[in-house]
């Protein structure tokens, strides 16, 4: 690499400069990213029988009795650092409740934190609470900006944003943890460059390849770090070069493409990350809060609706799976439909996980024929700023309902809180989810954070939540 006095720095020379640069972080941001751990947690543990985490989980391979290893949400054994963290990130990523970066169209949570937990736990040296959270917010900002500088609709309908960006951010925060030399935090990002990946033909026939995706980009993250350790360089115009990840995705020429904004060059870009309210997609989210409202002053119901109209944006009428009438073969292809997640909320008044498997309910399945998704424009032009909706029905007697969001809700933090204690305590007990949020909510003055992944583990195999101790 050329280190000479009239050496420009390609932009993954800066993007990673300023990762190692980054700014002491206001007590604000520190405690979003808190809040951003506690709910990454709360849906690994809620998700951790769902059969695709089972799945994942069950690739990991135990390490030998008292041989140092990462743990796996909800389970017991000691694992290898990236099959603990492919594992945790399925999990995290089962619920389709994951936390959302709007402009990226990503999902940054569930790549960042299960990298980190698993370093932490086998740096061979502890890991102190401020670096993790250092270095969680540094993969946010990389991961938001990014997908910021990519992402357009015609991008999104074909690859998955969270596994372009993922692999991009779960390395340059793993590197900046570990304190890596820059050269090899160079490396490691460059070398993630060639994992981005993940296709959008899921949404189709319901296949279960987006809950792999955020594993595969954090797996193949911390291989690229153990081989930049190891020596191997990488391009550092991954970027912005001819065959480099804009010309590659945006399929345009470089002049046409944006530049990559300075990193913390604002408020920092984990701050523009909302936890989901609702249990299905993020373009699914505000529709259903709008119906939800609606759904309040139908005093009989919906049995009398005659129509239902839907505004959106026209990403979120784009994306794929958002704009599915059915037939739903399961639950993931109803969570990404905005018509389901729509019908379901009037006809049960409420939207809840379970809500989403009654596939063959009559009553949505009428509302689902006689509603209408459509663009509105006002809607279209505040995203990503915001992600605003109009849902409005009809009666058999011609009375209107309809209520409007200028933007999603995000889940705050007591239900961020109460989310997690009953997921957890369901899985290691009341006792050990209590310790788990409060290391979480002083996690700046711990000395070593490898011993908050082993509270979340299982102290062996066949224990339960009642008889757990940590």
């Amino acid at each position: 690499m050329d280190r000479s006095p009239t050496h420009r720095p390609s932009l993954a020379e800066g993007l990673v400069a300023r990762a190692f640069e980054a700014p002491h972080f206001a007590p604000e941001v520190m405690a979003k990213a808190r809040a951003c751990l506690l709910d990454y947690l709360s849906c690994a543990f809620e998700a951790a029988d769902l059969p695709w985490s089972r799945q994942a989980a069950a690739l990991a391979r135990a390490l030998p009795p008292g041989m140092a290893g990462a743990r796996i949400v909800g389970r017991a054994g000691a694992f290898s650092a990236s099959d603990a963290a492919f594992a945790n990130a399925v999990a995290g990523h089962g619920l389709v409740r994951e936390d959302m970066h709007a402009g990226a169209i990503a999902h940054l949570g569930v790549v960042v934190w299960p990298g980190l937990l698993a370093l932490a736990e086998t740096a061979g040296r502890a890991i102190g609470g401020r670096a993790l959270l250092r270095a969680a917010i540094v993969g946010y900002e990389t991961g938001a900006q990014l997908g910021r500088c990519l992402m357009t609709a015609e991008v999104a309908r074909v690859f998955r944003p969270t596994g372009l960006v993922g692999p991009y951010a779960a390395a340059l925060s793993a590197a900046l943890l570990l304190d890596l030399p820059r050269s090899q935090a160079m490396a490691a990002f460059a070398l993630a460059g060639n994992c981005s990946a993940g296709l959008n033909e899921w949404p189709r026939h319901g296949g279960d390849e987006m809950y792999f995706h955020p594993g595969f980009a954090v797996r193949n993250a911390l291989a690229c770090l153990e081989l930049a350790k190891a020596g191997a360089t990488g391009s550092p115009t991954i970027l912005e070069g001819g065959a480099g990840f804009f010309a590659a995705y945006s399929r345009g020429p470089r002049a046409a493409q944006p530049e990559l904004p300075e990193l913390f060059g604002g408020t920092p870009e984990i701050m523009a990350v909302f936890s989901k309210a609702v249990p299905a997609c993020n373009f699914a989210q505000s529709p259903c809060q709008a119906a939800l409202a609606v759904s309040a002053d139908l005093l009989g119901g919906s049995a009398r609706i005659v129509s239902v109209r839907i505004e959106t944006t026209a990403a979120a009428v784009a994306y794929p799976g958002c704009a599915s009438a059915g037939p739903f073969a399961n639950a993931l292809q109803a969570k990404m439909s905005i018509l389901f997640g729509v019908a379901a909320t009037l006809a049960r008044g409420a939207l809840k996980e379970e809500g989403f498997r009654q596939l063959d309910d009559p009553e949505i399945a009428r509302l689902i024929a006689v509603t209408t998704l459509m663009e509105g424009p006002a809607f279209t032009a505040a995203f990503p700023a915001r992600q605003g909706t109009r849902v409005a029905v009809v009666l058999d007697d011609g009375r209107c309902y309809e209520h409007t969001l200028l933007d999603v809700r995000a889940a705050d933090d007591d239900c961020i809180r109460q989310r997690f204690r009953t997921a957890a305590a369901k899985v290691v007990g009341a006792s050990s989810a209590a310790a788990i949020e409060g290391t979480i909510d002083r996690i700046e003055e711990e000395d070593d954070v490898g011993h908050l992944a082993r509270l979340c583990a299982l102290a062996h195999a066949g224990a339960t939540a009642a008889m757990e101790v940590h």
